[in-house]
Parts: C-alpha cells; sequence; structure tokens
C-alpha cells in the first residue's frame, strides 16, 4: 500500500544570519569561536555544552560522552585562521538532514564583526527549525562574551 501524499515527510529548508560586534582583535575572536566550539562550549542557561574540534580540513566536530560514545556533528569544511570556519554535518539533527555552518570574521579597526550562517535541508520538523535563531543568537553572543573576556581591550558585560 502506497503512502498518500499528506503523509510523505517533506525537504524543508532554512537560513539563519546573525552577525555580531566584537570588542577584540580579531586572532582572539578567532579562537573564542574555536573554544565556543570546544572545550567550553555552552548553551542557553550556561549549561555547560563541551565538544572536541579538530581544527584542519576534515577535522571532527563532536560531542565525547566516553566509553566511545557520543554525537558526530560535523566536518570541518574550510578553516583559515582567522578569517574563516566552515563546518558540514548533521549537526543535533536526529533524522535526514544536511547543514553548513559559516563563521566569518572581519577585521574593523580595534573591533571584529562575527557574520554567521547556518543553512539546513531535511526532514526538519517545524517546531525544530524554529527554535534554532534563538539558539544561533545565544552561541554568537557567548562567542562575543569569551572574545571580550580575553582580549585587553575588551568589553566587560
Amino acid at each position: 500500500m502506497k503512502p498518500d501524499a499528506s503523509e510523505r515527510p517533506s525537504v524543508e529548508t532554512f537560513e539563519i544570519r546573525k552577525e555580531v560586534e566584537i570588542s577584540a582583535p580579531i586572532d582572539i575572536a578567532f579562537e573564542a569561536v574555536l573554544d565556543q566550539l570546544g572545550p567550553e562550549g555552552q548553551m542557553p542557561g550556561d549549561k555547560p555544552f563541551p565538544m572536541k574540534l579538530e581544527a584542519w580540513p576534515g577535522g571532527r566536530w563532536y560531542r565525547d560522552l566516553g566509553n566511545n560514545s557520543g554525537h558526530l556533528w560535523g566536518h570541518v569544511q574550510v578553516i583559515k585562521p582567522p578569517t574563516l570556519l566552515e563546518v558540514c554535518g548533521p549537526l543535533m539533527m536526529s533524522y535526514p538532514a544536511a547543514n553548513h555552518l559559516q563563521y566569518r570574521l572581519t577585521a574593523e579597526g580595534n573591533l571584529t564583526r562575527l557574520a554567521f550562517v547556518h543553512r539546513a535541508m531535511g526532514l526538519i520538523p517545524p517546531d525544530q527549525r524554529d527554535g534554532f535563531a534563538q539558539g544561533w543568537q545565544y552561541w554568537v553572543e557567548r562567542i562575543r562574551d569569551l572574545a571580550e573576556r580575553k582580549s585587553p581591550k575588551g568589553k566587560k558585560r
């Protein structure tokens, strides 16, 4: 028996863009990106969420839960310190999906501008899709805060 069209999942796509100004030099801001994607990762509510990032082309980005268990979030597609990091992979999605994250940093005098883009396609449930924008806003603000704490000229927020 064939399912009718209303029962077939549909492929969804979305694109989220976030931008933040960081009061820190570009090298420190890039290091903060790596920290948030790595050992200093946090989720909303200041919940620690340490990850492992192998910061080279093809390197893995994953959550290590110990005892050979965990979650693969993606692979480094492009890394050009201190201006660009791109990651592609399933991220936190446990269903058919492809994602691309881009962190582009630009020096602007004593500041750094971080432009973040998340593009996704797959069988993405609407309730999950709708929460990504808020989560990524927290994520880029966390990167800003990490960088500004490390920078001698950083703002104290």
